[in-house]
């Protein structure tokens, strides 16, 4: 294949790689309008922009023969966010330039192996802000002579404090340098950014109107709080994927997930901030050689990776927005793979999260957490495709199998062999939250004369439903579902009943988990109400000072 814009090394190098054409953003950066331009570019997780601006680059490092100079003090400088990236940055152009010395620079690595690799010179030099700064002023790393700089996803280096880190080497490299500035979204900090480091830059965007990638499937699935990381396993167990990532908030949040899924016997590895980069090596290895399929892991932690056998992200706790949601997402669907990204979504927040959706276009099928039965559904079909492919056997082979006939009829072994296979499958999760009864609510039942009723703060306007209303109650009051009696869901507020012998005890349990406001995480209020129900969960009216009369305001929502 012929990359005419190219020089023949890198467009061999790319016929090596097996590319039979540029991706958008590679034809765009080297494209006869960008030579020798500034940049700011726009481009989607996944699309090859590592690729891109390593193509950008060549007028910069290559001589008009293709070939490169002595390595001495470097001619391109590439900054990412997070030390995964930066090395995963070194790697595509390692082989992208393949007689190019490249010195990699990441904290969490040993800083004094980097000064020698720095003073032996390096024609490109990958690293993250504060690693690559403390080198520069120390003298090991020298600017001079730089010809290009490269930031790679710089909302995500601005959005982490580094702006300092990178005026302080902007500063250092010569004013005649290119600059090539990629970023997936474009707020002030980042306009403010290119005017200062930019000169006439072309603006460059391969972002589509319709956000979100084209080769991810997104489905969000509502879930009782209290039964998320159930949620996860049947999931997990529903795709069956060759490599899944899930996504959590925080590397607490991460180290117990990781250990329950290790404890349900799933091949987990777990990537947060707390680990060191030997660990992290260790854990994508694993991943990369199929030791392990599912990680568990932060944002800033799984920035960068790219595992080309995944094709499921599972968000298990919902981003701060969709930048960071697609940012997620697009660990899978690259390079023209299918890939579905899961959003987790506790029943009290499925309005936002249908509104940054909504927001960001990214279309969205809802349903439900696969149940135990589908996923055995699922396994009987995975299994008799997996025992009726045909296989190579040798006479040894042959041999143990005429000796278990020979034992065993070919209905016991068979029945063995299926059992042995499902052995490996962990189990699938009954989920606490059960399909609503007939009317939306529970019936009058034995033991609930005496009773005690009580109010929360959501209604059918607030998508409650009996599905996730009663798991919340039994957390938050320490009761079983046999001790919450009838739910009626009205517009605004929830009204349910308490056996008076606990009701004191739940009343207590509900405080403790509340805050301040008296609300817990996701602005769920529950409150004693005075005197009896009334016949129906509808609003009442309430009077006004001068006889007048209005409906009930619901209560205040966070």
């Amino acid at each position: 294949m012929d990359f005419p814009n190219l020089p023949a090394a890198l467009g061999s190098a790319l016929a090596a790689r097996g590319y039979t054409a540029l991706t958008p953003v590679q034809s765009e950066v080297t494209a006869e309008a960008a030579h020798g331009r500034d940049l700011l570019v726009s481009a989607q997780t996944g699309s090859g922009k590592t690729v891109a601006f390593g193509l950008a680059m060549a007028e910069q490092l290559l001589s008009e023969d293709g070939a490169l100079p002595p390595a001495a003090a470097p001619l391109a400088l590439a900054i990412a966010p997070t030390r995964e990236l930066a090395l995963q940055v070194a790697k595509e152009l390692a082989w992208l330039y393949a007689d190019a010395r490249i010195a990699t620079c990441v904290g969490g690595m040993d800083a004094s192996r980097e000064r020698r690799a720095l003073n032996h010179g390096a024609h490109i030099v990958v690293g993250t802000p504060g690693r690559l700064r403390d080198h520069a002023e120390r003298g090991a790393l020298k600017l001079g002579q730089l010809r290009v700089a490269i930031l790679d996803e710089a909302d995500e280096m601005l959005d982490m404090g580094f702006r300092d880190d990178l005026e302080a080497l902007l500063d250092q490299t010569p004013t005649e340098r290119r600059t090539l500035l990629f970023s997936a979204t474009l707020p002030r900090p980042i306009v403010q950014l290119a005017k200062t480091y930019q000169r006439d830059a072309l603006r460059i965007s391969t972002v589509s109107e319709q956000r979100g990638h084209g080769d991810i499937a997104y489905r969000a699935v509502t879930v009782s709080p209290a039964d998320i990381e159930h949620a996860v396993i049947n999931l997990l167990r529903f795709y069956e994927a060759e490599t899944a990532m899930l996504f959590c908030a925080t590397r607490d949040n991460v180290r117990h997930l990781h250990a329950g899924l290790v404890e349900r016997g799933f091949a987990a590895v777990a990537l947060s901030g707390e680990h060191s980069q030997n660990e992290r090596n260790q854990a994508l290895q694993a991943l990369r050689d199929r030791r392990a399929r599912v990680c568990v892991a932060t944002d800033v932690a799984a920035r960068g990776i790219d595992l080309p056998s995944l094709s499921l992200v599972i968000h298990v706790e919902m981003p701060r927005d969709a930048e960071v949601l697609q940012h997620r997402s697009g660990r899978t669907g690259r390079a023209g793979k299918k890939g579905t990204a899961v959003l987790i979504v506790p029943y009290p927040r499925r309005r936002r999260v249908e509104m940054m959706l909504r927001g960001a276009r990214i279309a969205t099928e809802w349903g439900e957490v696969p149940s135990a039965e589908e996923i055995r559904a699922k396994d009987r079909e995975r299994l008799l495709e997996t025992l009726l492919a045909p296989v190579e056997v040798d006479d040894d082979d042959r041999a143990l199998a005429a000796e278990l006939l020979a034992q065993r009829s070919p209905e016991d072994i068979a029945a063995a062999l299926v059992a042995a296979q499902r052995a490996a499958l962990p189990a699938p999760e009954e989920l606490t939250g059960q399909a609503p009864s007939e009317g939306g609510q529970k019936g009058h039942r034995d033991g609930f004369d005496d009773v005690v009723w009580f109010r929360m703060n959501v209604g059918r306007r607030q998508n409650a439903d009996p599905r996730w209303v009663l798991p919340l109650l039994c957390r938050r009051g320490h009761v079983t579902k046999s001790e919450i009696g009838a739910i009626r869901i009205g517009p605004m507020e929830t009204q349910f009943q308490v056996p008076r012998a606990l009701a004191a005890r739940f009343a207590a349990a509900v405080r403790a988990s509340a805050n301040s406001d008296g609300e817990d995480e996701n602005g769920v209020r529950i409150e004693q109400m005075e005197g009896a129900a009334p016949p129906r969960a509808a609003r009442v009216p309430q009077r006004r000072p001068n006889g007048g009369a209005t409906a009930a305001r619901g209560p205040r929502r966070r």
